[in-house]
């Protein structure tokens, strides 16, 4: 059994983290002593390892959710999980078409810049001239 702080030390998630997860019932609230100290064991380090490493890879909570009700079912198929990380993955792939994009853009922005005075900045002009802009009233 071990503390919060060393929950948090073994699986890097900080420990306000840790209490919301608990408050969400991502991971189990864990039995306390007498003093109300909460204590775990080495199943929540392997189950809060796993949530770690699922938000490092970007998946949202209730995917998470669905991953871990899924792994009380071991004998299942895993085409459920097989479809939440694709889905992700596609997800990924979006922002990073979108992410080039930015780049691209920002890209072109900084070489039109003739590094002059602020009045006739190019990136100013262009920061001003957003596409949304033609639309407003």
């Amino acid at each position: 059994m071990i503390t919060i702080g060393a929950l948090s030390q073994r699986t890097g998630v900080n420990i306000e983290t840790i209490r919301y997860y608990e408050r969400i019932n991502l991971i189990p609230p864990p039995p306390r002593t007498e003093s109300r100290r909460r204590l775990y064991e080495a199943e929540d380090v392997r189950r809060l390892t796993f949530i770690r490493h699922s938000r490092d890879l970007g998946f949202d909570i209730p995917a998470i959710k669905t991953m871990l009700a899924l792994q009380e079912r071991p004998e299942s198929s895993c085409e459920q999980v097989s479809r939440i990380a694709t889905d992700q993955l596609e997800a990924v792939e979006v922002r990073i078409r979108r992410l080039l994009g930015l780049k691209s853009e920002l890209t072109r922005m900084i070489k039109s810049c003739d590094n002059g005075k602020v009045a006739s900045c190019r990136i100013i002009e262009v920061l001003a001239d957003s596409p949304n802009s033609h639309d407003a009233p």
